[in-house]
C-alpha cells in the first residue's frame, strides 16, 4: 500500500492483555530502537462488552490496553530517547468523567458516555505519563485528530447517517492523522510534553483533563487493574 518495503504488520489485539504482552515480547526481541509510539487503535460505542481479562470494553481497549502496551515498552523507549508517545483521544472528552466506583460501567452503562470517559482517560494518563518522564528524554502528547472517516463509528447507525450526511466536512485518514504525525515528528516540543493537541496547535482540555488528583489516581488503579507494581 505504501511502497515502503520496511513496513512490517504485527498481529495485537488490544481487547487481551495476553496478546499485548505477546507482541512486546517479539517486538523488543526484534527491534534494537523504539522512536515513536502512537496508540491509535480504538472502540466506540459498543454494545456493552468485556475483554478477554474481564475489563468493560471502552477503557479496557482505548485505555488499560494503550497503558499496558506502553509501560511494556517503555524501557525500550528511554533507551532509544528521544522518543515520543502519542496517545489519540477525542473532542468527546469534554463529555467524559473518571468515576472510580462505577469504572467498568458495572453499576451503570451508556456506550457512548463509556467512549467519552476512555478518551479522557487517554488524556489523563498522558499528563501523568509526561510528569513520570520529566528528563528522561521521553515526551508524551495526546490529540484530538477532528471527525475522521472511518470504522469507528460502525456500532452506530445514527453516527454512520451523520457522518454521510455532512461527508463534505469530516475528514480523510490521510487528514485525520496530521496531528498525530506534527507530535510525533515535529521538531521543538519536548517543552509541551503532556499538552493536548488539535489540529497541529495545542488545545484546551475539560476541567477534570487537568487534574492532577485524579490522573495520579488514575494511574494507581490502571497498574492495579493489569498488575503493575505501582511506584
Amino acid at each position: 500500500m505504501t511502497g515502503n518495503q520496511e513496513v512490517l504488520v504485527r498481529k495485537l489485539d488490544l481487547a487481551d492483555t495476553k496478546s499485548i504482552r505477546a507482541f512486546a515480547k517479539g517486538f523488543l526481541a526484534e527491534e534494537k530502537q523504539l522512536h515513536i509510539l502512537i496508540n491509535n487503535a480504538g472502540v466506540m460505542m459498543c454494545p456493552y462488552s468485556k475483554t478477554a481479562d474481564g475489563f468493560e470494553m471502552h477503557i479496557g481497549v482505548n485505555h488499560l490496553g494503550h497503558f499496558l502496551l506502553t509501560h511494556l515498552l517503555l524501557e525500550k523507549l528511554k533507551e532509544s530517547a528521544p522518543s515520543r508517545i502519542v496517545n489519540v483521544s477525542s473532542l468527546a472528552h469534554y463529555l467524559g468523567r473518571i468515576h472510580f466506583h462505577n469504572l467498568q460501567g458495572q453499576k451503570s452503562y451508556s456506550a457512548g458516555l463509556a467512549y467519552c470517559h476512555s478518551k479522557l482517560a487517554n488524556i489523563l494518563f498522558t499528563r501523568e505519563l509526561a510528569r513520570r518522564l520529566k528528563g528522561s528524554g521521553v515526551t508524551a502528547y495526546s490529540v484530538h485528530p477532528g471527525t475522521v472517516n472511518s470504522e469507528l463509528v460502525r456500532h452506530s447507525s445514527f453516527l454512520q447517517c451523520i457522518w454521510r450526511l455532512f461527508s463534505f466536512i469530516i475528514k480523510t485518514p490521510q487528514q485525520g492523522a496530521q496531528t498525530s504525525l506534527y507530535c510525533a515528528l515535529t521538531e521543538g516540543l519536548e517543552n509541551l510534553s503532556g499538552n493536548h493537541f488539535s489540529d497541529c496547535h495545542v488545545t484546551w482540555v475539560s476541567a477534570q483533563a487537568s487534574n492532577e488528583t485524579i490522573a495520579r489516581r488514575l494511574w494507581d488503579v490502571s497498574c492495579d487493574l493489569l498488575g503493575i507494581p505501582m511506584d
